[in-house]
């Protein structure tokens, strides 16, 4: 399968479940995987945009507030897929960092499987 992967996307955003979390916010990484058919031509209006991909994540993530970063994984693959109508297929997983946890951890995040025929 063929795939465009945008990684470590990094923003501030004010999501989580906690106050201190709305009040303070926090950095997430987004990473997004696109599977789409490579086009014959080269040229950008044949194939996946990733400069708008960006847009859509930086949006979802620095323009709105969700509680659930699962949600917000969601949100970010429903409006990618339905911005680019040549991704069948996304992979979206929104990382935590500095989820509010008392011990030591690597990451937390939350991946979302999406395809077209999912909107």
């Amino acid at each position: 399968m063929e795939k465009i992967v945008l990684e470590g996307l990094a923003f501030h955003g004010s999501h989580g479940a906690f106050e201190e979390e709305a009040r303070f916010g926090s950095r997430f990484i987004v990473d997004v995987e696109l599977y789409f058919k490579i086009p014959d031509q080269d040229e950008l209006a044949k194939t996946v945009d990733y400069g708008r991909v960006y847009e859509v994540v930086r949006q979802e993530v620095t323009g709105k507030r969700y509680q659930l970063i699962e949600i917000l994984a969601h949100q970010i693959a429903s409006h990618i897929l339905e911005a680019e109508p040549m991704v069948y297929r996304i992979i979206a997983r929104v990382h935590k960092p500095h989820a509010p946890l008392s011990g030591i951890f690597g990451d937390v995040y939350a991946e979302v499987v999406r395809d077209q025929n999912d909107i």
